[in-house]
């Protein structure tokens, strides 16, 4: 079974062509991750309770959630929430993936994959290790290696990416945290690192510190 890093995923509906990473031979199939809730889209807001964090999604922008977890596990139904296979929690883009433009396509990308298919995986920053090395593949430069990186009272890491394309630069920042035995991934990408920063401002999770501090 073929397991995407949809942070590079997310490439292929921008500029690049989709790569599924494939899973370890060796990974863990006895650890099962519990069944996760993808969460609902109300109005431009994307909500997850069991996660405990919301997205504000820009206006005016096309959500592509079920085609995107349709490509990703063309094995099983939009709405899966199988253990064992990743899930596209949200995909939204400014315009349509398939369409051209003279500009990046500012896009966002919430994925949450098996934390069992990385086998011992214990940080977010060890993510960033296939991460990293897939994105480089794609012709993309590392900007920053992965750095803590505060929201609100949640802690995540971040790393961030730019490539090049013609005239343009398009820059990508990846946040990651492991949740509920899943790897979290938070994929913004933007013509500017301004434009990057704005979309990471509509994540908001709704967790104290206290509660933060203690998970």
């Amino acid at each position: 079974m073929a397991s995407c890093l949809f942070a590079v995923a997310l490439l292929s509906r921008v500029a690049l062509a989709q790569q599924p990473l494939k899973q370890p031979s060796n990974s863990s199939t006895n650890a099962k991750a519990a069944t996760l809730d993808t969460g609902t889209i109300s109005g431009d807001a994307y909500r997850n309770n069991s996660l405990a964090f919301s997205y504000k999604i820009p206006f005016g922008w096309v959500n592509r959630t079920k085609e995107m977890g349709e490509d990703s596990n063309d094995d099983s139904t939009p709405d899966s929430t199988d253990s064992k296979k990743s899930i596209v929690l949200l995909a939204a883009f400014e315009r349509p993936p398939e369409s051209t433009g003279d500009s990046v396509n500012s896009a966002v990308v919430i994925a949450a994959e098996p934390a069992s298919s990385y086998p011992g995986l214990r940080s977010p920053e060890q993510y960033f290790g296939p991460l990293t090395e897939l994105t480089k593949a794609k012709g993309l430069n590392v900007v920053n290696e992965p750095y803590d990186f505060p929201v609100g009272a949640t802690q995540v890491v971040r790393g961030d990416f730019s490539k090049p394309i013609g005239k343009l630069t398009m820059n990508q920042s990846t946040l990651v945290m492991i949740e509920k035995s899943y790897v979290i991934s938070f994929t913004f990408i933007a013509g500017s690192e301004d434009e990057v920063d704005e979309f990471i401002a509509r994540l908001k999770f709704d967790r104290t510190e206290s509660s933060a501090s203690s998970k």
